[in-house]
């Protein structure tokens, strides 16, 4: 039963090395890792695709000049 307590614990995540540390100089240790996250937090999105884009619905104005036959059938 001892071994099972034993694999259950992890080491811990902070370790203050200095025995002369004061409880506020660990409390602000404490608070600038708690700030930077932790690995358990929200997934980063993903990138919305284009081909949904609500830009693409909108019509862009014709260009004008030379070579605009041309540049009218070309992807934007």
């Amino acid at each position: 039963m001892a071994d099972q307590d034993q694999a259950d614990q992890q080491p811990p995540l902070l370790t203050v090395v200095d025995p002369d540390a004061t409880p506020e100089e660990i409390a602000a240790l404490v608070a600038v890792f708690s700030a930077l996250g932790s690995a358990g937090g929200e997934p980063p999105r993903a990138p919305r695709p284009t081909w949904n884009h609500p830009a693409r619905g909108v019509r862009q104005a014709h260009r004008s000049g030379p070579g605009a036959w041309r540049a009218s059938a070309l992807p934007r």
